[in-house]
């Protein structure tokens, strides 16, 4: 059996979670408890392995009822009883896990509300736990919502949601909530370590530690790691080496650090090449984005006084919230990209690029030198200083369109595209970023033709959603229906 498994925990007093511990106890210590429950956070930190442990408490056999005042050891599962051992084992029939996103519409829940006004077999309640809750139907959700306000005196409700936003208030205000939060560096220790002891494995504490900031607060995903590492090392010690090695993170600081330095310098070729190199060593772009963005968060902390500073921040703090925004927005398109290393390139396109301009194929075969726009300074350092300033800024008048141009004033043409962009970058920055490194041919009869650099552009703006979205921006800038055609510059 796999180790997540093997060692769920079986007691209040096993749970990893301090704060979890303490509010069972606290409620359980008073005698009374609620009829219904609501587990909220994210993924592996125990929701479903705690609800079985409550499903113990209130139903094993030594505890004849669970009223007046009780010490911790007076509340604690037995563990031995036939009630602790078949819930343990799964085949309580008092006991039922409903998975809530297969069992999600009405009918399952019209059955439950059938069934509920049973007596329980043998237990002393019955225990209904919906993992998943937030995946029920509206129907579902209101037919729930009749039980939970007027539940049978034997019947217990654990409701289980990594998405407690979806869950709707009238339910949520009949349950008592208890929010799991993500396990620190120490509590994921203290649960490796129980199993290191019970499987003899050979581990330092430093290795430990590296696991913990791979599995991401989650008490699952470490306890997984473990086991993987544990068998990759076979008899040989477990060391913080060789989890750097089995995971791809060796020499990560090397490569967050050269990160930051290209990022500083706007060098985006040195960054690409930075992104190469980590494709070839197989490093998780996902995890790679975490800990840029943590190495921001520190650097704003220091900037602001929080830390203290240890080194020269090669950053302002107007360029870390961007940097923040561009990063966020590409650890999400991590999630559901075909190539993991795109997004955190375009990242860094779009930051680098953030000088380039962007005119029209006329302007570049006319000239070699391409117009360059003015950096993309703080606001108060964009704003006007004269009138005439002002009127350049203007949106492009429809009316002004003449043979095919924008305006004869070259800035007007450049101004468009650069407001298209802008206007982009508002709904999808990586879009963004992948027009300033197109160019922008003159609008002809309303059809503004985007020249791509490459394959990979042109099939990331031909989307039908990203051209969708590049007709809505157009349109609201020209005022009239623009319709877009993306097509590949030659050789």
């Amino acid at each position: 059996m796999v180790f997540y498994r093997k060692y769920r925990p079986q007691k209040i007093e096993e749970l990893d979670n301090e704060e979890i511990r303490q509010n069972l106890y606290s409620i359980f210590q008073k005698g009374g408890f609620a009829h219904a429950f609501l587990f909220t956070g994210p993924k592996g930190l125990g929701k479903t392995s705690t609800a079985r442990i409550i499903a113990k408490v209130i139903n094993c056999e030594k505890h004849k009822d669970l009223k007046g005042q009780r010490t911790e050891k007076e509340i604690e599962p037995c563990n031995k009883c036939e009630q602790c051992l078949s819930i343990t084992n799964g085949n309580n029939l008092d006991v039922l896990e409903i998975d809530g996103a297969s069992n999600r519409g009405i009918d399952e829940i019209r059955d439950l509300k059938e069934k509920i006004n049973l007596a329980p077999f043998k237990a002393q309640k019955k225990i209904y736990i919906i993992d998943e809750v937030h995946m029920l139907t509206t129907e579902a959700f209101n037919a729930l919502l009749k039980t939970l306000e007027e539940p049978p005196a034997h019947a217990v409700f654990i409701l289980c949601t990594t998405e407690p936003h979806k869950v709707p208030a009238t339910i949520a205000s009949r349950c008592f909530r208890i929010n799991f939060t993500r396990a620190t560096a120490e509590e994921l220790v203290r649960s490796m370590q129980r199993i290191v002891k019970a499987e003899e494995i050979k581990a330092d504490k430093e290795a430990l530690l590296e696991i913990a900031k791979i599995a991401d607060g989650s008490f699952r995903d470490a306890t997984k790691i473990l086991e993987e590492v544990a068998v990759f090392a076979g008899r040989k010690n477990v060391t913080a080496d060789l989890v750097n090695e089995r995971f791809n993170t060796l020499g990560i600081s090397e490569n967050l650090a050269s990160m930051l330095e290209a990022l500083s310098q706007k060098d985006t070729k040195k960054g690409l090449l930075i992104c190469k190199e980590l494709v070839r060593q197989g490093m998780d772009f996902k995890f790679f984005i975490e800990q840029l963005i943590d190495r921001l968060h520190l650097m704003l902390l220091q900037e602001v006084g929080v830390e203290k500073r240890e080194a020269q921040i090669p950053f302002s703090l107007l360029e870390i919230e961007k940097l923040f925004e561009i990063l966020t927005q590409a650890y999400q398109e991590t999630k559901t990209a075909v190539l993991a290393q795109m997004p955190l390139e375009l990242a860094i396109l779009e930051w680098g690029e953030d000088n380039a301009q962007v005119v029209s194929v006329e302007e570049v075969q006319e000239d070699s030198a391409p117009i360059q726009s003015a950096p993309n300074l703080p606001k108060k350092a964009q704003e006007p200083v004269s009138k005439s300033n002002q009127e350049n800024e203007a949106p492009v008048d429809p009316n002004a369109l003449k043979e095919g141009l924008f305006h004869p004033d070259a800035n007007l043409k450049v101004s468009f595209y650069n407001k298209l962009i802008d206007q982009v970058k508002l709904q999808n920055h990586l879009v963004a970023g992948v027009l300033r490194g197109c160019l922008a041919e003159e609008i002809v009869n309303d059809k503004l033709k985007i020249i791509a650099r490459s394959k990979f552009h042109k099939e990331k703006l031909e989307e039908t959603k990203t051209i969708k979205l590049l007709e809505e921006c157009a349109d609201k800038i020209m005022g009239k229906n623009i319709s877009v055609q993306i097509t590949l510059q030659p050789a």
